[in-house]
């Protein structure tokens, strides 16, 4: 269980989430790093987060992508959460995300394939989307319903997670049942005002960071409005219903209740929760903070509804 503090009347959960942050942080203020490093550190990103028991695992590719299947006892094998992970889209990888993505799926009674989509700066937008849009469709050929798979992923994944059902609406094909995005980082223009409002209390996300991760993620061939690459731009319309969370103290808040203000205009059935005290993408606190533990039942009972 987390304790909080506060500070100027700003309630701040302490988590050994917050700790790794805080470490990173340090590190990429006072070290050099090499992409190799820099992708090293960022598979410490599993280390808060509880291995959940009942959970077997498997290395396969789907779609041409490789991942790390999850099937935790008991569960529905026909229903699937296509994982996209986060890290910038430069880093964290399906080893990073697999515990998490295992609790989502446990709590929901599904199992869960987690993406390796390929990566920036080598490969830029829109080889991680397209990456999804490809492990969706061979899901769908394997004989998954459309509907009984949801997009699920967190920060840059849960870019991915939104705009891969945006992808497969512009060209036709058909959708998924639901949509989560925790922590989702949609904004490829930086305009947020948490950026600037929680700045001090955010462990881990600044505005160099995003610059730079937003550099390899265009590539200078893309522009920041593009609907694909930045949901906020997108048309909503008939889109799926759509569950995102957020910290209340990171900088990406305002990506999440954007994003909720959009699709809420378009008519989309959308749940927003924001986590009081919590960091980017709390649910990594999974089997270790009962509020998050509560918070992921939930989201599986909105799943199986």
């Amino acid at each position: 269980m987390s304790t909080s503090s506060t500070t100027a009347q700003t309630v701040i959960v302490e988590s050994p989430l917050r700790d790794l942050y805080a470490d990173w942080s340090n590190i990429m203020v006072t070290s050099e790093l090499t992409m190799r490093l820099f992708r090293s550190i960022f598979d410490e990103w599993h280390q808060p987060t509880v291995e959940p028991e009942d959970v077997t695992y498997k290395q396969e590719t789907v779609g041409g992508v490789p991942g790390i299947w999850a099937f935790p006892a008991g569960a529905d094998r026909s229903k699937v959460l296509l994982f996209t992970h986060g890290g910038g889209f430069a880093v964290g990888s399906a080893s990073s995300h697999r515990k998490l993505a295992a609790h989502v799926a446990k709590a929901a009674g599904m199992t869960t394939f987690v993406l390796d989509y390929r990566l920036a700066p080598e490969h830029p937008h829109p080889a991680q989307v397209e990456d999804g849009v490809a492990s969706f469709m061979a899901l769908v050929e394997r004989g998954i319903r459309p509907e009984d798979i949801t997009t699920i992923g967190d920060s840059a994944g849960g870019n991915l997670a939104v705009a891969i059902p945006l992808a497969l609406k512009a060209r036709g094909k058909p959708l998924p049942g639901h949509v989560v995005a925790f922590s989702p980082w949609l904004d490829m223009e930086n305009k947020g005002e948490t950026l600037v409002t929680n700045d001090a209390t955010d462990m881990l996300i600044t505005v160099p960071l995003l610059e730079g991760m937003i550099a390899g993620r265009l590539g200078g061939a893309t522009e920041p409005n593009d609907p694909i690459a930045n949901p906020l731009y997108a048309d909503f319309t008939g889109y799926p219903p759509l569950y995102i969370n957020a910290g209340g103290v990171e900088s990406l808040v305002d990506n999440a209740t954007r994003l909720h203000e959009r699709a809420s205009a378009a008519g989309v059935d959308v749940t927003l929760h924001i986590a009081e005290g919590q960091q980017h993408v709390y649910p990594f606190l999974a089997g270790r903070d009962a509020a998050v533990d509560a918070e992921l039942k939930s989201i599986g009972a909105w799943l199986r509804s």
